[in-house]
């Protein structure tokens, strides 16, 4: 299971998600799905986005579990 670390890596920026919407030029709604591990997939682009805005790389985002069940 792909868990999706985003609402960490903002907190560390001190960046809300409606500023990296702005600055990514993704809506509110689709990184609140990303956010909150209801996204099915991520475009490269999109993550590549996120990345540049966030300073980070895409291990600091995405985190792979086992899945429990």
């Amino acid at each position: 299971m792909i868990v999706v670390n985003l609402d960490v890596m903002l907190a560390k920026r001190k960046m809300t998600l409606s500023q990296l919407s702005e600055k990514v030029d993704v809506t509110l709604a689709n990184l609140s799905i990303l956010k909150n591990n209801k996204a099915k997939a991520v475009r490269f682009s999109t993550l590549e986005a996120i990345c540049a805005a966030l300073n980070c790389q895409p291990g600091d985002i995405l985190e792979y579990t086992e899945d429990k069940s």
